[in-house]
């Protein structure tokens, strides 16, 4: 087994008065050539927008793009002629493959939306660009990992251009969880949202994160007031 911890305060963080963000990846002005990527993971940005502001019509291509809200609501219009409001509770998914054109406003003048922004390699080149956007309250189970994300198109969450499972855990008691790989190839970045747990032999508190790799199953065990987005991905791009 192969670990590698970020603690919160070594994320990279610009600030731009409307935008305060914090990167576990190099991004735009942050660069750290440590922090490239974990496998597949390319980005996960930790953004907070100011009531009434947001990104303005910009491109992508060929990256699959998700958007949790953690707090307060993001409007959302791109050139395939979705415009949509995503809140704390939903989860979005762009596959933006040959191109796509998009903006992301806070739907709200005077509230601070944030969320996380999370940018993984597809493992398809210039596939036609698509959109979708879930609610998790539908699927979300108490003091256990539901799936929110995979590669099929049909089983439970968003899927994606990539041989990877995202789980979602909330929790409000202790509880002991092992996870088991479906690929022993893959790795897992596990991200403390809120809240600590122990993961294996290590502790981790708000916006700590780990990555493990060359292992079948990791051990964690949360504490009341946790929640955590666990990503199982491909290491080789």
């Amino acid at each position: 087994m192969n670990t590698i911890i970020h603690k919160a305060e070594s994320r990279g963080e610009v600030s731009h008065g409307w935008l305060i963000a914090k990167h576990s990846f190099s991004f735009a002005d942050y660069y750290n050539p440590e922090r490239m990527h974990f496998g597949v993971l390319r980005v996960l940005n930790d953004d907070i927008i100011a009531g009434g502001k947001g990104f303005s019509t910009h491109p992508h291509d060929n990256m699959e793009i998700i958007t949790i809200p953690l707090k307060g609501a993001l409007q959302h219009k791109d050139n395939m002629g979705n415009g949509t409001v995503i809140k704390n509770g939903d989860i979005q998914v762009m596959s933006a493959g040959t191109g796509i054109m998009h903006s992301e406003f806070n739907a709200h003048n005077e509230l601070e939306v944030n969320l996380l922004q999370i940018w993984v390699f597809p493992n398809k080149k210039n596939v036609k660009p698509r959109y979708d956007q879930i609610s998790l309250k539908d699927i979300e189970k108490k003091n256990e990992f539901y799936q929110i994300l995979s590669p099929y198109t049909h089983d439970q969450g968003v899927w994606i251009h990539q041989n990877a499972w995202f789980y979602m855990g909330e929790f409000d008691a202790v509880v002991k969880n092992t996870y088991k790989l479906k690929n022993r190839l893959n790795g897992i970045y596990v991200f403390i949202i809120e809240g600590s747990a122990k993961i294996e032999s290590y502790n981790l508190y708000t916006r700590d994160a780990i990555g493990i790799w060359d292992s079948e199953k990791i051990e964690i065990t949360t504490n009341s007031n946790t929640k955590i987005l666990l990503m199982e991905l491909p290491m080789t791009i």
